[in-house]
C-alpha cells in the first residue's frame, strides 16, 4: 500500500508483541517523520543489545557479563531463590524492594500444547542449583494462569524432599473490592489467609 519499504517495515513492527498493524503502521509512521540520526540511533541500539546482551550463565536473567549483577551480589541470600518464568518478571519482584534472595529464570512456562515440554526450560539448571549451592528455600513465583499453575506444580514434585517450596500468594489486590472480584481470585484470597 505504501511502497515495499514501508510495508516491510510495518510488518517487522507488527511482529512485536503486543503491536498490531494499526500501531506498527503508527510507529512506522513516526520514525519516518523523525531525522534520520534519530532513527538510526534506534536501529544502532537493537543491533548494540542483540550483540551484546546475554543470559547469566547462573540464573538465566539478562546480562552484558557473565554473571549478572544479581547473581555477584554477595549481600543477596544465596539460600533462597526465586523461580520466574521470564526476565521481564524478575524486574517487577525487584521494584518491590522486598526480596533479597537469588533468582532463576525457566525462560517460558510448560505448555503442552504449545509444544513446551520440561527439556524446553531451565529445570534441570535449576535443579543443579539447588543441589550444589546450598539452597534452602525455592519460591515459585511463575504467574497465576494455567501455564503457570502446571510449572509450579510439576516444579514442586521435582523440588519436594530436596528442599523448602513455598508459592507466591494470590487473591485480592490491595484496594480491591469485595463485589468486583471474580470466585477464583475470592477462592484464593481465603485459601490463603493469614493470622492476624
Amino acid at each position: 500500500m505504501f511502497g515495499p519499504s514501508v510495508d516491510n517495515l510495518v510488518a517487522q513492527l507488527s511482529r512485536l508483541p503486543g503491536v498490531g498493524t494499526r500501531t506498527a503502521q503508527r510507529l512506522a509512521f513516526h520514525l519516518l517523520q523523525v531525522p534520520r540520526d534519530e532513527a538510526s540511533a534506534l536501529a544502532r541500539s537493537i543491533d548494540e543489545v542483540k550483540e551484546r546482551v546475554r543470559f547469566c550463565r547462573e540464573c538465566g536473567n539478562l546480562t552484558e557479563e557473565e554473571l549478572c549483577g544479581i547473581c555477584a551480589d554477595a549481600r543477596r541470600d544465596h539460600s533462597l531463590v526465586c523461580v520466574v518464568e521470564q526476565p521481564v518478571d524478575l524486574v517487577s519482584l525487584e521494584r518491590t524492594h522486598e526480596f533479597r534472595g537469588l533468582y532463576h529464570v525457566l525462560g517460558g512456562a510448560l505448555s503442552p500444547l504449545d509444544g513446551v515440554e520440561p527439556e524446553h526450560l531451565r529445570i534441570d539448571e535449576l535443579l543443579r542449583r539447588v543441589d550444589a549451592n546450598g539452597v534452602q528455600e525455592v519460591v515459585l513465583a511463575t504467574n497465576p494462569n494455567m501455564t503457570g499453575e502446571a510449572t509450579a506444580a510439576y516444579l514442586a514434585d521435582r523440588l519436594r524432599g530436596r528442599v523448602r517450596v513455598t508459592r507466591l500468594a494470590s487473591g485480592l489486590p490491595v484496594g480491591g473490592d469485595l463485589e468486583y472480584a471474580d470466585e477464583v481470585t475470592l477462592g484464593r484470597a481465603l485459601a490463603g489467609r493469614r493470622e492476624m
